[in-house]
């Protein structure tokens, strides 16, 4: 970036934003200013700051999202976001402050030492947003079943025949009956708040099941399906939440982001590596977790994963054949040698991650027929 432009680093909150100013040529914020976090306060700021000379802005990502971002790039102004978990932090620097924290983001940025992150379209965010309602209605329902079987067995009732949530547990649950009234009125909350976020899940999961004949993801969604244990949900979340997979020059990359990589603290002569950084992407994670308990069965093609591969290009299929053979052969080598299940799912999902960027390198260009 050019010295001579002016840095302007944000520190945005719910209801203000903090703006530290850092002149061309300066090493020091020459202002420091407070404003509502509304649309025409940002806009005044912006114009003011602008009529001196060239200007530049940028701030953490978090929870008040892109809109900030999205207002001064349509005023025509480079707005930069950046990743809060790269940012760097100096091991004496014990205070911290929003104007502090404006003013440290401007310097780094103008130094070129924060990691700029790729901000989606309206688009991508809102079809990425429908994904993780469905992880959330997932979560609920968790808690909600946990809730209904500890109740239970406090009372003595626990169901041992087979396994729990089928359908023959299903109909035990509506014979059981209870003699005091609120332990009855009890059990029936329980049952409904079961019962409606599993309805809100079944609609969720609709929703994406129609998001993935948009088509923008219908071969993307294909193509990924042709994986042992990625099927539509799975391979929709996975390409919403990277948003681009040619963005990623070499597969390490991507395998970055799923925070499936180990950490590392290595000094001198001393090689230490520890767990996985987890400094990722928790839902691209979660799905090749998933999809890595597959390769524990046997090296088949089942009937459903053959139509699934129907009418692929022949170059995603040698890259799913591969994968399937190569992740099946790594999860028993490591279990043979007597490795905990985790370590072996970690391992198999982080290979995973990179034939997923391979056959994403073969998704059509966004507008392409």
């Amino acid at each position: 970036m050019e010295h001579c432009t002016t840095v302007v680093g944000l520190d945005v909150h719910k209801g203000t934003i903090v703006a530290a100013v850092l002149p061309s040529g300066s090493g020091r914020a020459a202002e420091k200013v407070t404003i509502e976090n509304h649309p025409k306060m940002v806009e005044k700021m912006v114009r003011r700051l602008a009529a001196r000379g060239p200007v530049e802005f940028v701030y953490e990502a978090g929870p008040c999202g892109y809109e900030t971002q999205r207002q001064i790039a349509a005023m025509g102004y480079r707005c930069s976001v950046i990743a809060p978990a790269l940012t760097p932090v100096r091991p004496g620097d014990r205070v911290k402050t929003d104007r502090r924290d404006a003013e440290k983001l401007a310097h780094f940025h103008r130094c070129g030492e924060l990691t700029e992150i790729r901000v989606p379209t309206v688009e991508e965010e809102a079809a990425r947003d429908l994904p993780r309602a469905r992880e959330d209605a997932l979560e609920d329902r968790l808690r909600a079943r946990h809730r209904l079987s500890k109740f239970l067995l406090r009372q003595g009732r626990v169901f041992r025949e087979t396994k729990s949530w089928g359908a023959a547990h299903r109909a035990w649950l509506k014979t059981q009956k209870f003699e005091w009234p609120w332990l009855q009125q009890t059990f029936e909350a329980n049952m409904r708040a079961h019962d409606d976020v599993e309805a809100r899940l079944e609609m969720l999961s609709q929703q994406m099941m129609d998001l993935a004949q948009h088509p923008a993801y219908q071969i993307p969604v294909r193509y990924l399906r042709c994986l042992k244990g990625i099927d539509t949900l799975g391979a929709l979340t996975l390409i919403v939440e990277a948003q681009d997979f040619k963005r990623f020059q070499k597969a390490r990359q991507f395998m970055c982001l799923t925070g499936l990589v180990s950490s590392e603290f290595s000094s001198g002569q001393r090689v230490r590596r520890g767990s996985i950084t987890k400094a990722g992407n928790a839902h691209i994670r979660r799905v090749l977790v998933e999809a890595a308990w597959s390769q524990r069965h046997r090296n088949v093609v089942s009937r459903e994963l053959a139509q699934r591969r129907e009418g692929c290009p022949w170059e995603v299929l040698k890259i799913a054949k591969k994968a399937q053979a190569r992740l099946h052969r790594k999860f028993w080598r490591m279990s043979c040698r007597n490795k905990l299940h985790q370590v072996t799912v970690t391992a198999v999902a982080r290979e995973l991650a990179g034939f997923v960027w391979a056959i994403g390198q073969h998704f059509p260009a966004v507008g392409a027929s």
